[in-house]
């Protein structure tokens, strides 16, 4: 499937109403389709279905699943402001985007909408003594699916909103992103060549975050053109009309007004970022979450805690990339595209608890030992990164910790004070 169907759907699934629309449908469609049995061999076979059974059960179904799906609204509004208040507004998409949820609410709607429609064609004559039969066995379907959801909704809904499940979604979010860049580096595109000209420069023609690069959209263009494109923005960058979106290097000195267009097109620009295409949203959502823990009027370091051991997963999965020397394919001959600088996803990861958790040592000692696994599974030419990142961790306990001990015990886990780990300088 295309990575534009993909990124597509992705952002309708992400809707409230779509599956439950797809449910309405769906249940439309079975009770009607009840009636297809009438005049097959069915009729001849089928059992007679009583009348009232099949009213009472209809009515049942239709009194019920409207009470409980806004019983189940209701429930979920409660669970997506926990989310927002107790861990960061940024995880509200990932709660609203809950399968099983949505599922839930989908299923209730559905089944309220299945019983009216089959109760209006039933009591119309609708059907004929194999519909009767059919109509009863999907009904008793109906019912045994609402009970199984019913059972998982309210296993899923003691979570939903509590501060470990929304980091854990939000962690399983980013490592799924991490694994979709790393299946594909670059996006698909080629490493960016250094020249001395960039080439004419294409700017943003609206303001907002970029949500989806449209890779295929900008190698056509390119192809035609005879041009390279190189990016000077990925997903996750905040654009406006005077920021320089990308570079077209070709041997004329300007391009049509109509293909810059095109170019501009390619980026997908949205009022918020999202997780999908962007490797570092997650991170920063995760480093909110630990930064609002830390706050004096929550002081909750075991979650800062917490969050440093979902880092050490997602950076060893994220260099884990480098183990294998094999090139990747480029599938993007014509787009330039350029890596995530490892400086930056430290930075989004572990400044913000180095800065607010500076004065907490259980948290800059399992900050210094996070770092110093790190430091042992990634590439040398990160090394210095990590060493870095370290020694400024440490630097902002020694100035906030008022307790000598404190400071002399943080010294010991000190990566920058270990000499045998100490980069090499060339």
């Amino acid at each position: 499937m295309s990575q534009n169907i993909i990124f597509y759907f992705n952002q309708l699934t992400d809707k409230l109403w779509f599956k439950p629309l797809i449910f309405c449908l769906l249940s439309i469609m079975g009770a009607l389709v009840a009636e297809l049995a009438d005049g097959t061999f069915l009729t001849d076979i089928a059992p007679d279905i009583k009348y009232e059974s099949l009213d009472d059960l209809l009515s049942t179904l239709s009194n019920s699943m409207l009470v409980i799906a806004i019983f189940a609204v209701g429930s979920m509004i409660s669970a997506f402001a926990a989310a927002s208040s107790t861990a960061t507004p940024r995880s509200f998409k990932l709660v609203v985007a809950d399968d099983v949820s949505q599922n839930a609410l989908s299923i209730y709607i559905g089944s309220f909408i299945f019983s009216i429609v089959a109760s209006v064609a039933f009591k119309n004559g609708y059907y004929g003594k194999a519909g009767h039969f059919i109509l009863f066995l999907l009904t008793l379907a109906v019912f045994l699916l609402v009970i199984i959801t019913f059972i998982r909704w309210v296993e899923r809904i003691s979570k939903l909103g509590r501060l470990e499940h929304t980091i854990m979604k939000i962690e399983d979010v980013t490592t799924k992103t991490f694994e979709k860049r790393i299946k594909i580096p670059r996006m698909g595109g080629s490493p960016i060549i250094e020249r001395e000209n960039k080439g004419i420069p294409i700017y943003g023609d609206e303001i907002g975050y970029i949500l989806y690069l449209n890779m295929d959209r900008l190698q056509e263009v390119a192809t035609q053109l005879k041009v390279i494109i190189t990016l000077n923005c990925m997903p996750g960058t905040f654009v406006s009309p005077d920021r320089v979106v990308a570079y077209v290097v070709s041997a004329r000195e300007e391009i049509a007004i109509d293909d810059k267009e095109k170019i501009s097109k390619a980026f997908v620009i949205g009022k918020s970022r999202s997780y999908y295409a962007d490797p570092r949203f997650g991170l920063i959502a995760l480093s909110e979450i630990a930064s609002r823990a830390l706050s004096p009027g929550i002081n909750d370091p075991g979650t800062a805690v917490s969050i440093i051991n979902s880092y050490v997963r997602l950076f060893h999965l994220w260099f884990k990339k480098n183990d294998n020397g094999s090139s990747p394919d480029v599938k993007y001959t014509r787009i330039e595209v350029p890596e995530i600088e490892a400086s930056d996803i430290f930075e989004d990861a572990f400044r913000p608890i180095s800065r607010d958790g500076a004065n907490n040592i259980e948290v800059m000692i399992r900050m210094q030992k996070a770092l110093t696994s790190i430091y042992s599974f990634v590439p040398d030419e990160v090394k210095e990164v990590v060493f870095n990142r370290a020694k400024e961790t440490f630097e902002r306990a020694e100035i906030a910790l008022d307790y000598p001990g404190d400071l002399e015990l943080l010294k010991q886990y000190s990566l920058h004070l270990k000499a045998h780990l100490t980069p090499k300088k060339e």
